[in-house]
């Protein structure tokens, strides 16, 4: 068995959920578990989250997943409809379908089942994605109200585009102009992300839709999810598998790309791509080594990186090495990466042992 392993932190995730909650008084909480739980594992997040007043998935076979683990809150399924057959899916999980384009609710008005399906009308407010545009909303809206085939209570939502940048005015007039199109229709609204409930008190709605933070990541760049009270819920390890002591001038892994400065140790950790560890680190991207940091030099491959042994002395093969999480944040590993934590959580590969700790 390779020895790259994730933990996940069971009681990281519910300390999460509190903290969103905190940070959202009196709102109910859409946990989004999509991508596998963003890597975490479906199942699992949803156990340890089953506080939560939802769940948002991205299809239906997430919904079969999770009722099939005997979660009975209200599941979401945010991209909604992807052809008629899936009506009666849905309904036989009971599930919801988010509704964001004309050609969905033609599906439902030539839908006859009598059992009337929960639907989240999307307004395109700046994300120009998925939605109706403003103008086209009280239309949409009044077509689904007049539809036996859907319940009366619609849900109204929105996605923010740039609510990271809490100084960025497109989030107002994304609020603004969410608030414009739905003005005196009847029904819940949901318009904050995790980023807007960080950021955005004023668009916490009825509904926050939480997604990273409930797994302990910012995306604010120059901010870890700990900054604002979160904890990392998965942590990334390895372990040492081989010392080399090499020689000023010897060069380093696929292409050559960096070159020992004096004589020195250099280790190699048994991981890389394969298991999910981003091919785009560069040199001095940081890695805990019993502990302590220590800096990955030349290129990851499938299987290996390599870290600067200098500062440890004492290194020994078998030593714990940690790629990311408690005491070294996704986020720091992600920017030098040239990407976001989100994305290296949700790669995570399927050779990596998964192991749930609880306390």
């Amino acid at each position: 068995m390779r020895a790259s392993s994730a933990t996940i932190h069971i009681d990281a995730l519910r300390e999460n959920l509190r903290r969103v909650r905190e940070l959202a008084p009196g709102r109910k909480v859409m946990a989004i578990v999509k991508a596998d739980g963003y890597g975490h594992g479906l199942e699992r997040v949803a156990r340890a989250l089953q506080g939560a007043d939802g769940f948002g998935v991205a299809c239906i076979a997430d919904g079969q997943r999770l009722r099939a683990a005997g979660v009975s809150q209200r599941i979401v399924v945010l991209s909604g409809l992807d052809e008629p057959a899936d009506l009666s899916e849905m309904r036989r999980l009971n599930l919801e379908s988010v509704v964001h384009h004309p050609v969905q609710i033609d599906w439902l008005a030539a839908d006859r089942d009598a059992r009337p399906l929960r639907v989240w009308l999307k307004i395109d407010t700046g994300m120009h994605r998925l939605g109706f545009a403003p103008p086209q909303v009280r239309d949409a809206y009044a077509r689904l109200r007049e539809l036996p085939s859907v319940h009366r209570d619609i849900g109204l939502m929105t996605h923010f585009a740039n609510s990271d940048a809490f100084d960025d005015p497109l989030t107002t007039r994304q609020v603004d102009a969410f608030e414009a199109a739905t003005a005196g229709l009847a029904g819940e609204r949901a318009l904050a992300n995790s980023a807007g409930v960080l950021g955005w008190p004023e668009a916490h709605g009825d509904w926050v839709r939480a997604g990273g933070a409930l797994y302990g990541i910012s995306v604010v760049e120059g901010r870890v999810g700990a900054d604002f009270g979160f904890r990392p819920a998965m942590t990334l390890s390895s372990r040492l598998i081989a010392i080399n002591r090499l020689v000023r001038g010897d060069r380093i892994g696929y292409a050559s790309t960096w070159q020992c400065p004096e004589d020195m140790a250099v280790g190699v950790v048994a991981i890389g791509y394969g298991d999910g560890y981003p091919r785009s680190a560069a040199s001095g991207t940081p890695v805990l080594l019993d502990g302590r940091y220590a800096p990955i030099v030349g290129r990851v491959s499938m299987d290996l990186v390599t870290i600067d042994l200098r500062a440890h002395p004492q290194a020994r093969i078998g030593d714990p090495v940690i790629l990311w999480g408690r005491g070294l944040p996704v986020e720091d590993v992600a920017a030098h990466a040239g990407t976001i934590g989100y994305d290296l959580t949700c790669g995570v590969t399927r050779r990596v042992r998964f192991t749930e700790e609880a306390g």
